[in-house]
């Protein structure tokens, strides 16, 4: 029991840790022209997919076969149209609630989903090893900033107050805690399933990338600073995949 309530403990704390920094930073920042918000959701853009194609697929073709992973895709995008348009038809006829507040919300649901199978890898990582545990959860909390700020950043913009703010960040991190709980409960967990949530969050992402964070970018401005934070949260993500 103590060492379940180790790894949860572990997994709750890295899992906040990153995210919540990065939504401090991006409550914080004072600069909210259009040139700039159209930059930061192309940097979440681009970090995203960076994740989706160097990390969450790859790992999701190690152990399973292409059948299983579109599965867990459509699963991802299905649940996400349905977040989606849940939220919308919440926020319909609220003129205080704007697409830029939305697209906040989707964003901070998809990084949640994200966490799943982050938190998965924290558990089945302490099965392994002490350090090979605290290592994946290092590592996932240096790449959690960057998400919170793309997460923080269309929220407050978008008329969120700070404390409401760090509060769905924090919750969005909640997630990678239950999921190291299950990882380490189950231990050997079916690869299937390891598979399945990877994809689905890797569907999950792709539909925010393509029906949020894009569209929006591209309303907000339509020039280069679009395309530099793409390229930029693209190459970061990489790194934070590979340290």
């Amino acid at each position: 029991m103590l060492e379940l309530l180790k790894v949860l403990g572990i997994g709750l704390f890295f899992g906040t840790f990153g995210t919540t920094i990065g939504g401090i930073i991006g409550v914080n920042l004072k600069t909210t022209s259009n040139k700039f918000l159209g930059f930061i959701l192309s940097f979440a853009a681009g970090l995203m997919m960076s994740i989706i194609c160097f990390d969450l697929i790859p790992e999701a073709m190690e152990i399973s076969n292409l059948a299983v992973i579109l599965i867990g895709i459509l699963l991802g995008i299905i649940t996400m149209i349905i977040c989606d348009t849940s939220v919308k038809k919440k926020f319909s006829g609220n003129k205080n609630v704007n697409s830029l507040l939305r697209a906040g919300i989707i964003i901070s649901i998809g990084l949640a989903l994200h966490n799943i199978p982050e938190g998965l890898a924290i558990g089945t990582g302490f099965q392994a090893s002490l350090n090979l545990g605290l290592s994946l959860a290092i590592v996932i909390a240096i790449h959690d900033i960057p998400e919170g700020i793309s997460m923080a950043v269309p929220m407050k913009t978008g008329g969120m107050g700070k404390l409401r703010i760090i509060t769905y960040v924090v919750l969005s991190g909640l997630t990678t805690g239950i999921g190291a709980l299950i990882g380490h409960l189950i231990g050997g967990i079916s690869e299937k399933i390891i598979a399945i949530s990877l994809s689905f969050a890797a569907g999950a992402m792709l539909y925010i990338v393509s029906g949020e964070l894009t569209p929006e970018a591209n309303n907000m401005y339509k020039g280069r600073m679009n395309a530099l934070g793409n390229i930029l949260g693209f190459i970061l993500g990489i790194i934070a995949v590979n340290i």
